[in-house]
């Protein structure tokens, strides 16, 4: 079983030459612990705070815990013991070097809330998701996408075409490194465990949950409505929950990193926007397995395969901004005549709208909504059509053409 590199390595270690303490943040099973294994040196001593022993000690006397392990550390799933936070400060300001500290979890709200208070100005968070194309089956140097052309043809050279059969295929895999590196094989059994282990071990942390088989429908029912704008109350109706326990799960399944929303662009010069957001998967494998599609070829005939192509390009393009530490501000359009652009970017004081089609020939007509974004008070940049076309090219000088396997 071969290690995955990845792409937010780099910042890693940049940024443990400038502070003491590192918190990688992100869901479970993408790899948080895989990766700073394979950085660490022998100098930095590990523990994981999924040791009973280890957990009760750095809760019940944070203060002892770190005097019995010495620095370097690395402590793995830092979430169950709070306590820790205000003694790593204690130390950091003591004067700790830096890279002491390296930590991980996998509840990234309440980690970063924490840590914000506790360690604010000291500490370097960094969330990590699962798997990128660009890690999966590119080489070289990631960056953020961007519309700007010589970044686009940057990314022709470090990412792998695919084909329609392939961007399927991929979407069916999901982006989960114990399938993709080999590790495990059988993938409905991996899917399985995972949804148990992540409601045993988290959902019951932060919901009373009486009936677990009852949130594993939930994740189900809004599974099925992936890349769609969020209707709580069908999804509550299909469970058989309340409106506002759909709402609370909701909450749950954003806090671990398990979904996240795009947000509708408005200002107040676009008044006719709607405020409904979106709702996305990280990981669409997990689509996939939860909507009982048994093959890559069924998925790309089946009724959610426009829906699951769109929340595969946008979990892509956040995925190619956090790998680079930054904040990707990111949005959808829509008014109340049904006009939609489906994503639009904000960056560098500009909007670049972008449409994503499974076509491999999309017509002019897809970039028509564009000219709505003229009404906001921020200026309209480059757009684009994201798509099956095999190479990157061109509408007109302000409209690209991007294949879906450079995202």
């Amino acid at each position: 079983m071969a290690y995955i590199k990845r792409d937010i390595e780099e910042k890693i270690i940049s940024l443990s030459k400038e502070y003491a303490c590192i918190l990688i943040t992100g869901p479970r099973q993408v790899g948080k612990t895989t990766v700073l294994r394979q950085l660490m040196t022998e100098k930095r001593e590990y523990v994981t705070l999924d040791d009973m022993e280890e957990r009760s000690l750095a809760k019940r006397d944070p203060a002892m815990f770190l005097q019995m392990h010495s620095t370097p550390i690395m402590i793995d799933e830092v979430q169950y013991a709070p306590e820790l936070f205000s003694y790593i400060k204690i130390e950091i300001d003591k004067g700790a070097a830096p890279g002491t500290f390296w930590l991980t979890g996998s509840q990234a709200f309440k980690l970063m809330g924490l840590a914000q208070e506790s360690l604010a100005g000291r500490v370097a968070i960094l969330h990590m998701s699962s798997l990128s194309q660009h890690e999966v089956y590119g080489s070289g140097k990631s960056m953020p996408f961007s519309l700007d052309l010589k970044a686009l043809k940057a990314r022709e050279k470090t990412n792998a075409p695919a084909d329609v059969t392939a961007i399927y295929t991929r979407i069916w895999n999901g982006s989960m490194p114990g399938l993709v590196s080999g590790k495990f094989s059988d993938r409905d059994v991996f899917y399985s465990s995972y949804l148990q282990t992540y409601i045993e071990r988290d959902v019951k942390e932060q919901v009373q949950l009486a009936d677990p088989l009852l949130f594993s429908d939930f994740v189900r029912a809004a599974a099925c409505r992936a890349g769609q704008m969020l209707n709580v109350h069908d999804i509550a109706q299909d469970v058989g929950v309340s409106d506002d326990t759909a709402k609370r799960w909701l909450q749950v399944l954003e806090k671990s990193d398990v979904i996240f929303f795009l947000r509708p662009y408005s200002n107040n010069l676009l008044k006719r926007t709607v405020k409904t957001p979106k709702l996305y998967f990280f990981d669409t494998g997990l689509v996939a397995y939860l909507t009982r599609y048994s093959s890559p070829e069924i998925l790309a005939n089946g009724a959610i395969n426009g829906a699951i192509l769109e929340n595969f390009v946008v979990a892509e393009l956040l995925k190619s901004y956090h790998n680079n530490a930054k904040e990707c501000l990111l949005w959808y359009y829509r008014d109340s005549n049904s006009n939609e652009i489906d994503m639009v970017i904000e960056s560098d004081g500009t909007l670049h709208p972008l449409e994503i089609k499974r076509s491999a020939n999309p017509g002019n007509e897809l970039i028509q909504a564009f000219h709505l974004l003229d009404k906001a008070s921020v200026p309209r940049g480059t757009g684009a059509i994201i798509c099956m076309r095999p190479k990157l090219s061109a509408i007109n000088s302000e409209n690209y053409i991007v294949p879906i396997w450079m995202i």
